[in-house]
């Protein structure tokens, strides 16, 4: 754990705006007929690099017609608040949606360059614990990671309305 809030985390929108910019982004690499792996791309942020603007490192998941959607942080400046008991969590995973497959993705990025799938939430599993599928939009709150969903439970996501659930932000 660490002893003092991420860098990454600020208290105010000034202080983000403040703040050391990013020097690696993440984008998806969408396969639109679903005959190859999604992706997710490291591009170079750092206008001084000779590899600037460039994907420099690729997550290519194993399965095929994920279809990647709204990916957000496990953790973010909203986890500061001193009422939640995550205020020392670290900005490390990505949380990657596939709305198609039904299935989450967890991406460690604490080393940009080696970025890699930490762990994958199935469908079953999903349907399981949260009765929803086809998650759609992931948000770092103050209790945890929200992920909204646009399907019910059943393969089809037509057993029961669609809804909200909150995913532990450490355990996943």
């Amino acid at each position: 754990m660490n002893i003092k809030p991420d860098p990454t985390f600020h208290a105010t929108a000034k202080l983000a705006m403040q703040a050391p910019v990013e020097n690696y982004g993440f984008t998806v690499m969408l396969s639109p007929d679903g005959s190859q792996s999604d992706g997710i791309a490291v591009v170079d942020l750092n206008p001084t690099s000779k590899t600037y603007g460039e994907i420099v490192h690729q997550v290519i998941v194993p399965n095929k017609g994920d279809e990647f959607h709204h990916f957000g942080w496990n953790a973010c400046s909203s986890s500061l608040s001193p009422l939640t008991g995550h205020a020392f969590l670290e900005r490390r995973y990505l949380i990657v949606p596939g709305i198609r497959s039904s299935r989450i993705y967890i991406i460690d990025v604490k080393d940009p360059l080696k970025a890699k799938i930490h762990k994958t939430i199935e469908p079953e599993e999903l349907f399981e614990k949260t009765g929803y599928s086809r998650p759609h939009t992931i948000h770092c709150g103050p209790e945890g990671i929200y992920v909204s969903t646009l399907g019910g439970g059943g393969e089809d996501g037509t057993d029961g309305p669609p809804g909200i659930f909150i995913m532990d932000c450490e355990t996943f």
